[in-house]
Order: C-alpha cells, then sequence, then structure tokens
C-alpha cells in the first residue's frame, strides 16, 4: 500500500553556491557522514550532493504532514547493485521508502514512494 509519493527537482548550481557560502557547515547540516564519503568518492560530488538533497526533498512531500523529521533523520543509500533507497533515522518507522535519481549537468531529480 502506497503511504506517500513526493518528487523534487534542484539545479546542481543551486547547491555548488551553497557549498561554497557555508562549505562544511552546509554538508554536515544536511548530509550524513556516510552520504558526504559517498558524494566524495565521485568526481563531480556537487551532482551527487544535489540528487541526496532532492531525494530528502521528495521524501519529506511524501510524509506530507511530519514536521518532526529533519535533514538528518534521513539516510539516502544505494545498494550492492547501486539503486539507491532511504532510511529513516527511527525505530518506529517500518515503512519502505523506494527512490528514483537522477542527475544532469545542470539538474538533479529524485522521486520517493513510501510503502507499508
Amino acid at each position: 500500500m502506497i503511504l506517500g509519493n513526493g518528487i523534487d527537482i534542484i539545479e546542481i548550481e543551486r547547491i555548488q553556491k551553497a557549498i561554497d557560502r557555508w562549505g562544511n557547515h552546509f554538508l554536515h547540516h544536511v548530509f550524513l557522514d556516510e552520504e558526504i564519503a559517498y558524494a566524495q568518492e565521485n568526481k563531480f560530488p556537487v551532482q551527487h550532493y544535489a540528487a541526496r538533497f532532492a531525494a530528502k526533498e521528495a521524501i519529506f512531500k511524501a510524509f506530507g504532514n511530519k514536521p518532526d523529521i529533519r535533514w538528518k533523520d534521513i539516510k539516502i543509500l544505494n545498494d550492492a547493485n547501486g539503486k539507491p533507497y532511504g532510511v529513516i533515522n527511527d525505530k518506529h518507522f517500518k515503512d519502505k521508502i523506494y527512490l528514483s535519481i537522477s542527475h544532469t549537468h545542470a539538474y538533479a531529480v529524485a522521486h520517493a514512494i513510501i510503502t507499508q
């Protein structure tokens, strides 16, 4: 059963400007250490930061009115095949979060579906 559905698109330049302006403070406010390490492993890390930012926004939208979730309560990971998925840092959250993420040179987009 689908509990929520959300989508987000972001300009990669917007994330680059945030990193340029606030540096590690921005990164550590929005992303967990594992997410930062993943992005830094790639040739163009800002695209991966933007994709994960969009994924978190899509998850926020899929939840609707759940104001107690913050940026670092959501972790975006990849399975062994590279497929992204979301994890909520809440032991009571038993549902699944399915993600689709993509990016180009200029944009990142993510779609999230929360199911029971």
